[in-house]
């Protein structure tokens, strides 16, 4: 084994396909997971917060204010407008009950919130999911294309078949090494959003009693 160098030089067009493929996905996924890391401990503290300010606050305009400042998501900013609109007249959405179209409203802002917090997880789930089977699939790939020059090569000795056998086993590890952080990554993302959606969830109810109980 000399290396990756004899590997990429070994290599032909589907191997280096695969090994550039991984690579693109290791790439794409460390962004995410430094991205989404980043933007959700900033929401879990922006969400933490703006509930205690808005509470705090004496009036509903007040309480928007203050969660306009520190809510830079705009995660409970939306549910806060949501709760404030008025649906059109003439219109299935205003021939409701003011407690469905509330529940409604809170309901779309909730989803349209978390939906732009989830967003990047379906990739996560995917590489760590395919990246070993890609690797795999480079390595039976490596090791029929290795098999094929001894073939032609004509000799066959322990050290001919070592080397290009073992640098073909690197897809697999590679394979492993792109899929465990997106596994990781994704597994501590969604605790994450889970304790948001719950947070969420109970703001939302809290915020439809305040407002049917003004009315």
């Amino acid at each position: 084994m000399n290396g990756l160098s004899d590997f990429w030089a070994g290599s032909d067009g589907i191997g280096r396909t695969v090994a550039l493929l991984l690579l693109a996905m290791s790439v794409g996924a460390w962004v995410l997971i430094v991205w989404k890391s980043w933007l959700l401990r900033r929401a879990l503290r922006g969400q933490r917060d703006s509930v205690a300010a808005f509470w705090q606050a004496p009036n509903l305009k007040d309480g928007r204010e203050r969660v306009a400042k520190l809510d830079r998501e705009q995660v409970l900013l939306g549910m806060v407008d949501a709760a404030a609109a008025q649906p059109m007249a003439g219109t299935l959405q205003g021939s409701a009950s003011a407690e469905a179209q509330l529940t409604r409203r809170l309901r779309d802002a909730l989803h349209e919130g978390l939906g732009r917090l989830q967003s990047g997880q379906v990739f996560l789930a995917s590489v760590g999911a395919t990246s070993p089977f890609i690797g795999l699939f480079g390595t039976v790939w490596g090791i029929y294309h290795a098999l094929l020059g001894i073939s032609t090569a004509g000799s066959l000795s322990i050290d001919k078949v070592a080397g290009p056998v073992g640098e073909a086993l690197i897809m697999t590890a590679a394979g492993l090494a792109v899929a465990i952080p997106a596994v990781l990554a994704y597994n501590l993302f969604g605790k994450w959003l889970g304790a948001l959606e719950a947070e969420l969830e109970g703001f939302a109810h809290d915020l439809r009693d305040l407002v049917l109980t003004r009315r």
